[in-house]
C-alpha cells in the first residue's frame, strides 16, 4: 500500500512511497482511510524525522477489516479515528477503543479534523470546570484546536478572549463565540483570567502566568514558538492558589481516559451544528508537501486536511 512516509531533503520532508501492509492487533481494525488532518505537533516533528518516518494521527474512512477480538464497528462502517502514527495512509491500523462511527452527513474531510483538534480543545477546557460566567483566554485562537475552544468555552457561557497573531487570523472568531479578539499576545497587565488555555509557549506562557486569576488555572498544551519561558516565581505563588496544568491528548488517549465516546460526542456535535468545522485548506494527499509548508508557515486558519485515495 501506499503512505506518506518523512524524506528529508524533499519539499516539506515529504513524500508517498509503498510500505508495508498494517498488521493488525486483534483489537484493531483496519480503516480504509478516505481523509486525514493536519496537526502542527506531526508537521513541526516530520522536519526532523528520520527517513521513512510515517507520520499521521487524525483518521477519517470505513471499516474494511473489523478487530478480530470483535471490539471495533462492523466492515463497511463510516468511522472516524485516532492513530499513533501512521495514519496519512491508504490503510490504517486502529484501536477499536479509538474509533466512533459516523453518519452518512458527516464528511470525511470535516470528520478527519475532529480527533486530537477536538479531544485537545475539550480536555483542556475540562480544567475549567463549569464556565458559565467565567473570564477565558485562548492563545492560538486561529488554529484547529483554538477555534474548537473558542466554540466550546461560548456554548459553556463563558467570557471568551480570542489571542492571535494578527488581526486577518482573527477573522471569524467573533462569530464562532469570541467576545473579545486581541493580538497579537496578551498584555502582561489587565484583568485576571480564570482559565487561559496556552499554546504558544515562550514569553506567552510567561504572560499568562501573571494574568491567571487567584484560583484560577493555567492549562499549557503547546508550545508553537519553540520558545523558552521565564517569570517570576514569586508573583505566581503570592496570589494564592493559581494552577499550571500540562494536557496531552496522546497520553490521554494511550492511558484510556479518551476514546470512542468522547470522538463520538465529538461527531454528534458536527452534525447537530454546535461545533463548526473550518477547513481552510483541503488537497489531495499528493500535495501533503504543500500543505505541510502553508501549516507550518502560519497560513491555515482552522484545519488543513489531506483527501486520500487514488488521486
Amino acid at each position: 500500500m501506499r503512505a506518506l512516509v518523512a524524506a528529508p531533503g524533499r519539499p516539506g520532508s515529504i513524500e508517498i512511497r509503498e510500505v508495508d501492509e498494517s498488521h493488525p492487533a486483534p483489537n484493531e481494525a483496519v480503516v480504509d482511510a478516505r481523509a486525514s488532518s493536519l496537526n502542527r505537533g506531526e508537521c513541526t516533528a516530520l522536519q526532523g524525522a528520520a527517513d521513512g518516518w510515517r507520520p499521521g494521527w487524525d483518521v477519517a474512512g470505513v471499516v474494511a477489516e473489523p478487530a478480530a477480538d470483535g471490539s471495533s464497528p462492523e466492515a463497511g462502517t463510516r468511522v472516524l479515528g485516532w492513530s499513533n502514527g501512521g495514519a496519512w495512509a491508504e490503510r490504517v491500523a486502529v484501536r477499536s477503543d479509538h474509533l466512533a462511527p459516523i453518519p452518512d452527513e458527516l464528511s470525511f474531510g470535516v470528520a478527519s479534523a475532529l480527533p486530537v483538534a477536538g479531544l485537545t480543545a475539550a480536555g483542556a477546557l475540562g480544567f475549567g470546570g463549569a464556565l458559565e460566567g467565567r473570564r477565558v483566554a485562548i492563545t492560538g485562537a486561529a488554529g484547529g484546536v483554538g477555534r474548537y475552544a473558542v466554540q466550546l468555552a461560548h456554548a459553556g457561557r463563558a467570557k471568551v478572549t480570542a489571542v492571535v497573531g494578527s488581526s486577518e487570523r482573527g477573522e471569524g472568531l467573533p462569530e464562532l463565540g469570541a467576545d473579545d479578539v486581541v493580538w497579537p499576545a496578551l498584555e502582561p497587565e489587565g484583568e485576571p483570567f480564570d482559565l487561559i488555555l496556552e499554546s504558544v509557549g515562550g514569553s506567552s506562557l510567561a504572560t499568562a502566568l501573571t494574568r491567571v486569576s487567584a484560583d484560577g488555572t493555567v492549562v499549557s498544551f503547546g508550545n508553537s514558538s519553540n520558545g523558552q519561558t521565564s517569570f517570576d516565581a514569586r508573583g505566581f505563588y503570592r496570589r494564592g492558589g493559581p494552577t499550571m496544568r500540562g494536557y496531552f491528548v496522546t497520553h490521554e488517549l494511550l492511558e484510556g481516559r479518551l476514546g470512542s465516546p468522547q470522538l463520538a460526542e465529538l461527531a454528534d456535535l458536527a452534525v447537530g451544528g454546535k461545533l463548526r468545522t473550518e477547513v481552510d485548506l483541503s488537497v489531495a494527499w499528493t500535495d501533503a508537501a504543500s500543505a505541510v509548508t502553508t501549516l507550518l508557515e502560519r497560513r491555515v486558519r482552522g484545519k488543513a486536511v489531506l483527501l486520500i485515495g487514488s488521486a
